[in-house]
Order: structure tokens, then C-alpha cells, then sequence
């Protein structure tokens, strides 16, 4: 694994490797004489879409491994002033050890890699969400046992980059995944052709999906990019919020994962968000530990000759 580019790059067999080391770097966080693989080495934070949990998880991760980095916004980098993504990439090359990016082209983030020949993370594009998703794997191994057998539910907009990233997870790992979300929101056919899983399918009504869950899961149903949207979104995905009755209907005891930031009344209920607070903030924590996974598993390759 040279670069993290989407769940689509990966094996089942690298899924599994990152939530098997995320695991156990969380078990061995503050243990003395921790390893660090990134030791003397800085990485390139390049961030044009606005983070919390992204840009402190990385943050503390690649310092967690030794590491040290330096945070670029458009602001701050002739990227902002319509400098070529190739470009950049064979300056940051040349002095970086690795890159993080968080943007809206997914390929950007190809051609980063392509040209800066140093190792790159994708930490959102508008096409996948990698990190968040092995970030929820390793929560799902954690609270359920894993994920084989499991139902999987993914409610609101099921065309995004968090759902495209989840069925990604879905086809590689073999689990059911049901996208709950009205027609004109569900992924294209031509999309949805791509996988051999079965148990990867779109269905439209709220209540009937959910039954035998075993995970209901959502994201905020007005990304970033869309606020122009907002009001018609939010009428067209109404009767797809996670609230107590729905959760209700699913298997007891299911887990609700929210990739968060959370606007409550909207997507999730108040009710059912602070009842699941603890699964729902340890989804938050888990991406530090899968990302250092990531991070270290890149420098494994690196070292690799």
C-alpha cells in the first residue's frame, strides 16, 4: 500500500491489516517506549474543505508517530491562486515525507500522488471518505464482534461520498449493506453495476430497511457545497432522520454510528444522539487510531525495498 486513495484501492486483506494495527496501537497509545515510524519526518496537511475531527486526529497521529506537520490551507499555498495541482505536488515532493489532503476533486488527490512520488492520503474527497469508514470498521470489530454477517444500514443521502465509501467497505468485506434513501437520491445504475456483493442494495422505504439491522448509520443530509439546497433536502429526506421509533424496529441492541458533526433534529434526533453518545464519540476517537494505522503501514511500504 504506497498511498490511501479510496476503499476502492484497497483489499479486503488491507482493511483488515488497518483495523487489526488500529487496534492494537489504541491498546498501546500510552504505553512506554511506543514505536515511531515517522520519527524526523514532516508531513503536508493540505485542507481546502473546513475539519474538526480530521485535521485533529491527523495532527495528533503523525505526532503521536513521531512525526511533525505542517498545515496548509488555500490561503496559504499558490493553490488558492490557480496554481497547477502538479506543480505543488513536485514542490511538496521534494521536501515532505507524506501528504494528507482533504478537497473537493477526488482527482486532485490521484494526481498528487501520481506527481509528488511521496505517499498521500486521501481525508475526504466528494467522491470517498476512506479514513472515516475504516475508522467505523474498526468501531463495528470493537463493539460487535466485526462485520461478517452483519447488516449494515446507511440512512439519508445515499449518493455521497460517505455511502460510496461504505459500499466500497461492503463489496470488499462481503457484509449486507442496504442504502436507505429516496429514488433521486440513491446511487446511479451505472454506479451501483460495479459490485459483485449482492447484499449491497438501495431501497426507499425507511421502515422496511431497517429491519434486522445490526449498525443504522447517517451523515448530515446537506454537505458541504450544497447549502444552496438545503431547504429541499431536508424536505425530501425527512423520513429518513434516525429517530427512536426507527431504531426501534431494528435489531435490539443495534448500534447508531453518526460520522458527525451531528445537527440534531435534522438527520438524528437530540434523543437517539445522546442515547448512542458513547458509540457515536468512540467512531470520533477510533479515526486517530485507524489513521495511525494508515500512517504506519505507509511507512512500512516506504521502507519496503
Amino acid at each position: 500500500m504506497k498511498h490511501l486513495l479510496s476503499l476502492q484501492s484497497l483489499s479486503a486483506a488491507e482493511i483488515e491489516k488497518i483495523v487489526k494495527l488500529g487496534l492494537k496501537l489504541k491498546a498501546q497509545r500510552h504505553a512506554p517506549n511506543a514505536k515511531q515510524p515517522l520519527q524526523g519526518q514532516c508531513w503536508a496537511m493540505m485542507f481546502t474543505k473546513a475539519s474538526t475531527r480530521t485535521r485533529v486526529s491527523f495532527e495528533v497521529g503523525v505526532r503521536e508517530l513521531g512525526g511533525s506537520v505542517t498545515y496548509l490551507s488555500p490561503n496559504d499555498t499558490q493553490l488558492g491562486r490557480g496554481e497547477p495541482i502538479r506543480d505543488t505536488a513536485r514542490v511538496i515532493g521534494r521536501m515532505m515525507a507524506g501528504a494528507i489532503i482533504r478537497t473537493y476533486a477526488q482527482s486532485d488527490v490521484v494526481e498528487f500522488s501520481e506527481m509528488s512520488g511521496i505517499p498521500t492520503i486521501n481525508a475526504l474527497t466528494d467522491e470517498e471518505h476512506p479514513c472515516q469508514v475504516l475508522a467505523d470498521l474498526l468501531t463495528m470489530q470493537e463493539l460487535c464482534g466485526g462485520w461478517k454477517g452483519k447488516k449494515v444500514v446507511f440512512m439519508g443521502d445515499g449518493d455521497n461520498n460517505m455511502s460510496r465509501s461504505w459500499m466500497w467497505a461492503a463489496e470488499r468485506l462481503g457484509f449486507e449493506l442496504v442504502i436507505a434513501a429516496p429514488h433521486e437520491y440513491q446511487p446511479k445504475p451505472e454506479y451501483l453495476a460495479q459490485f459483485k456483493n449482492k447484499l449491497i442494495t438501495c431501497d426507499a422505504n425507511p421502515d422496511q430497511t431497517v429491519q434486522g439491522a445490526d449498525v443504522l448509520y447517517t451523515d448530515v443530509f446537506v454537505s458541504m457545497g450544497q447549502e444552496a439546497e438545503s431547504a429541499q433536502r431536508l424536505h425530501d429526506l425527512r423520513e429518513y432522520q434516525i429517530n427512536t421509533a426507527l431504531v426501534k424496529r431494528a435489531r435490539p441492541g443495534a448500534l447508531v454510528m453518526h460520522c458527525l458533526p451531528a445537527y440534531r433534529e435534522k438527520e438524528i434526533t437530540a434523543e437517539v444522539l445522546e442515547a448512542h453518545a458513547d458509540t457515536i464519540f468512540q467512531q470520533a476517537e477510533n479515526r486517530l487510531h485507524a489513521q495511525k494505522a494508515i500512517l504506519t503501514l505507509l511507512q512500512e511500504a516506504r521502507a519496503t525495498p
